[in-house]
């Protein structure tokens, strides 16, 4: 037993348990000849071994020089930041559309974000299996489009009709939905695993912070200028994005050779043949990159070429027109249906349910305070404005940054010292530690939200205080996601993607769901907010304790779905 791990009973290796060097510390550097074979990054004083390693092609993204892969994705992150900011770009204008709009009530005003995630979570089935087909470009140039599109539709006829109102939001979520889904699959394409950490954390700063600093910007442009303007200003700012997109961006997949893998003992190389060629390079980098920077490294070997191991000509390097085409070829010669109907049997799988739950629940909780921060603080006693509305996500924004700065500083460095006490050898339920900080956090601010929130109402607390908490339960929401992704990502590689794709779902779809509930709940409650957070606390703390029988029964759980695949099972491999 590992610090507390089951040991498994049937197989030695069970997949994702490595062993690192004797050292754990150190890092993938090539010093001993043992890497002399293999491409090596030597703008250092040491080589330091290529993860993944690049072809010979001058295509292969691998190859492009650092700053054009920069620029890649500087263009992607700031687009990104338009692409999420119309989730919460009516947070602090429910009031403003209720008085405004004809026949929108408080529900109807909540349901204006909730069908903007029904559309995000629903376009992610058939975006996912696309991008892994057919890659990405073409899903960033359309998404960009239609993001222009949308975004004039609802500022020139918004408030026409409901209805029409709330098609546009539906399709603003289809246009989203590739920021939010491949951008970050997108940085693993262009970088090795040793370049990824800084950019990893930059594009889901663009992701998360965009998505929480929109509305501190949304009540002062709406108040000024109408809340159409929010709507012509993300039109105007994606118009911009649009030639960088085309002309910057070209296709990031690559379908390439299965490349060596670096694994610490010959049975793990052995015990792992059914996943997609994606170097395991947790066994010969050091613990502060290698379990994290994996989360995404399948995104660069996703589709395996011919391994006949001829020798086959280097392609001539594609002209910059030629880097325009919206395809270049197919990526993986999987089924298209296939790919789409994966990610729903793994929400029957525990571990996968878990993720699911320990960052969608705490990202729905968070749209539902959204939902109703409108009523409590544009109404009696505080009686204020969009703009100061507005500015009451600067909290939010904080927890964020606080979330982000909890999550990178621990998850590495937890990992890191478990596996020094377990002898150097790693296990992705080390990871698990993380919801110790989320659940203090997330269900921290969740009950004291509810509390503060009736106090200021009565006087008892200042505006102050339940904003605090609200940028606690974000915080827990933030190291939530980190958690559960990391987990995933450690535990079952072979089947990330999928993952990935039904933990968005999960979160979008849940989180639609409770924007029809918000405003029926508080009424129920006779408008007692503390009730209602009492409950959704006590759910969460109950999520965050399911964690300790997964860390307990994780390692033997891993061994079972290596042994009865689920998507074999389902004849969807």
């Amino acid at each position: 037993m590992g610090l507390g791990i089951l040991e498994d009973r049937v197989l030695e290796h069970v997949p994702g348990t490595t062993q690192y060097f004797d050292d754990p510390e150190r890092p993938q550097y090539a010093t001993d000849g043992a890497h002399e074979h293999l491409k090596c990054d030597r703008s250092g004083p040491v080589p330091i071994v290529l993860v993944p390693q690049p072809t010979d092609d001058p295509n292969d993204p691998l190859n492009w020089p650092l700053w054009r892969r920069d620029l890649v994705t500087l263009v992607l992150s700031i687009t990104s930041v338009f692409a999420t900011a119309l989730g919460p770009i009516l947070a602090a204008d429910t009031v403003l559309l209720v008085s405004t709009l004809k026949d929108v009530t408080f529900v109807k005003a909540s349901l204006l974000t909730g069908y903007f995630l029904l559309g995000c979570g629903a376009s992610a089935f058939l975006f996912v299996p696309s991008s892994r087909i057919w890659g990405k470009r073409h899903l960033f140039v359309l998404g960009t489009i239609l993001l222009i599109v949308t975004s004039i539709w609802t500022a020139a006829s918004g408030n026409k009709s409901y209805t029409n109102f709330l098609w546009s939001r539906i399709f603003q979520g289809v246009a989203a939905a590739p920021f939010e889904s491949l951008v970050n699959a997108a940085v693993g394409d262009l970088y090795f695993v040793h370049e990824r950490g800084k950019r990893m954390a930059f594009t889901n700063l663009a992701v998360f912070g965009g998505a929480f600093f929109t509305p501190i910007l949304v009540g002062k442009i709406s108040n000024d200028m109408g809340w159409q303007w929010t709507f012509w200003f993300v039109a105007i700012f994606s118009g911009v994005c649009l030639p960088a997109v085309y002309l910057f961006c070209p296709e990031t997949a690559y379908r390439r050779d299965p490349t060596p893998r670096f694994s610490a003992t010959k049975n793990d190389q052995e015990q792992e043949p059914k996943e997609q060629p994606a170097p395991s390079h947790q066994t010969s980098t050091d613990s502060t990159t290698a379990p994290k920077d994996e989360e995404h490294i399948h995104t660069a070997t996703e589709a395996p070429a011919s391994t006949t191991g001829a020798p086959t000509p280097t392609p001539p390097k594609a002209t910059f027109v030629q880097s325009l085409a919206l395809f270049n070829g197919r990526k993986s010669s999987d089924s298209f249906w296939k790919l789409t109907l994966r990610p729903l049997p793994l929400l029957l799988h525990p571990a996968f349910l878990w993720a699911c739950l320990i960052q969608g629940l705490l990202i729905g909780w968070t749209v539902f305070i959204g939902v109703l921060m409108a009523f409590f603080f544009i109404s009696v006693p505080l009686w204020w404005d969009e703009v100061q509305t507005g500015y009451a996500y600067t909290g939010a924004f904080v927890g964020a940054l606080l979330g982000f700065a909890i999550a990178g500083g621990l998850s590495d460095w937890s990992a890191r010292l478990m596996t020094k006490w377990n002898g150097g050898v790693y296990e992705p339920e080390f990871r698990l530690v993380l919801v110790i900080p989320q659940m203090v956090l997330g269900c921290a601010g969740l009950y004291g939200f509810g509390i503060t929130l009736d106090g200021m109402l009565f006087g008892k607390y200042h505006y102050a205080m339940p904003l605090t908490f609200f940028g606690l339960e974000v915080a827990g929401m933030v190291i939530g996601a980190v958690a559960g992704s990391l987990y995933i990502v450690d535990a079952y590689r072979d089947i990330v993607i999928e993952g990935f794709t039904a933990m968005i779902i999960f979160k979008n779809f849940f989180s639609f769901a409770l924007t029809f509930k918000a405003w029926p709940w508080l009424i129920q409650s006779s408008v007692k907010a503390e009730k209602i957070f009492n409950a959704l606390g006590s759910v969460q703390l109950v999520v965050c304790l399911l964690t300790i029988p997964l860390y307990i029964y994780g390692k033997r759980l891993r061994s079972f779905s290596y042994r009865h695949d689920i998507l074999e099972l389902c004849h969807l491999r």
